[in-house]
């Protein structure tokens, strides 16, 4: 394993959901993001719902450059986890690690494109007011939206590398048969290639139901969160995103795990909006790449973690399936001192020796 720092700084504890994190106080290296919003006009969902206006937020870096056929040649889209938004790679140990000078991603060379999925940040979600009335949204309706703010508004024709975490990672397996020749390089971090099942699915579902049996939800038009139901929720994602290792090292005592867990829950369940999140979660009910995965084109590398809860490696899922990708590989990476579990998708200096490998091969 090549690139990985001696020692991390204590690392949030998130859920597999990657909620945005706090600004950290370390200084960036890189260029200072562009905030923006594009708004696409009665946008058509695979459920057949519409929305008079979609509005997609999203944060750049960086400057497009194009090559002589006037396609873009340094755009790289980074998807973000369930629940999350583009905001969460802007913290140190990713941000940090591959956008500064000279590293991977080098703001200065390349045009990393953060957006905000729908439902999920500053983008539309049924917190702006629909509630429950908002259209229910799919992975392929993400991606969709994706698509139209990098083609229609930001003139991107061409992506150099696609990337994402968890939620992101699955999307990046749909971009890659969806749009097979739209980009040079594909990289899902803690995702696997076939339809949420098993545990995946069960533990959803158990905090969906969670939220929708408790009383106060009112068919989503409550007047108070209805915290009973959050609350459930918030602890199956708290043990989702889990690493048991590094949990062990925190919280080695009765007291100090009680402690550990208590300054987790009643912030995160503060943070959270009982319909997003149950759109969120929902969001994955239709996912399922494995028919169409001898169509991906572009090199591929797929990255999971060996703590990983919601993509155990016993299942043995990621390695058959990968067999089927033409330039596709996986890397399993084993469990240490510097793994976070699901989480370990969000510290690069971990993994960002194969986007290295990845990033030399797609350029030959």
């Amino acid at each position: 394993m090549r690139n990985i720092l001696p020692f991390l700084f204590l690392i949030c504890v998130v859920p597999a959901t990657d909620l945005a994190q706090t600004p950290n106080p370390t200084p960036r290296n890189y260029p200072a993001p562009v905030e923006g919003d594009y708004a696409i006009q009665n946008f058509r969902f695979r459920s057949g719902e519409t929305l008079t206006e979609l509005k997609i937020h999203y944060r750049t870096i960086g400057t497009p450059s194009h090559n002589s056929s006037g396609a873009v040649n340094n755009a790289v889209l980074i998807g973000h986890g369930t629940g999350g938004a583009g905001t969460q790679f802007l913290s140190p140990q990713f941000a940090n690690v591959l956008f500064g000078p000279g590293q991977l991603l080098d703001a200065t060379r390349y045009f990393i494109i953060l957006p905000d999925g729908i439902g999920h940040g500053k983008s539309s979600k049924p917190s702006d007011g629909l509630h429950a009335k908002f259209p229910h949204y799919t992975y392929d309706d993400m991606v969709a939206a994706q698509y139209e703010l990098l083609t229609k508004k930001l003139g991107v024709n061409h992506l150099r590398l696609v990337m994402g975490t968890s939620m992101g990672g699955m999307q990046t397996w749909v971009w890659g048969e969806t749009y097979s020749d739209f980009m040079d390089a594909l990289m899902p971090l803690a995702s696997n290639p076939v339809e949420i099942a098993g545990r995946n699915r069960i533990w959803r579902r158990m905090a969906i139901d969670a939220i929708r049996n408790d009383p106060a939800w009112n068919g989503g038009e409550y007047k108070t969160e209805p915290l009973q139901g959050l609350t459930a929720a918030e602890n199956l994602l708290l043990l989702a995103g889990s690493a048991p290792l590094f949990w062990q090292k925190q919280a080695p005592t009765r007291a100090a795990a009680d402690k550990f867990y208590e300054d987790r829950v009643k912030p995160a369940v503060a943070r959270l909006d009982a319909n997003d999140l149950l759109y969120q979660l929902d969001a994955s009910r239709e996912y399922n790449p494995s028919p169409k995965l001898e169509t991906i084109k572009a090199p591929l590398v797929a990255v999971n973690s060996a703590d990983d809860f919601i993509n155990p490696p016993e299942l043995g899922i990621i390695e058959r399936e990968i067999k089927r990708v033409k330039r596709g590989r996986v890397v399993m990476i084993p469990i240490s001192d510097q793994t976070r579990g699901h989480g370990t998708h969000t510290i690069a200096a971990i993994w960002q020796g194969y986007l290295k490998e990845l990033l030399e091969e797609s350029r030959r």
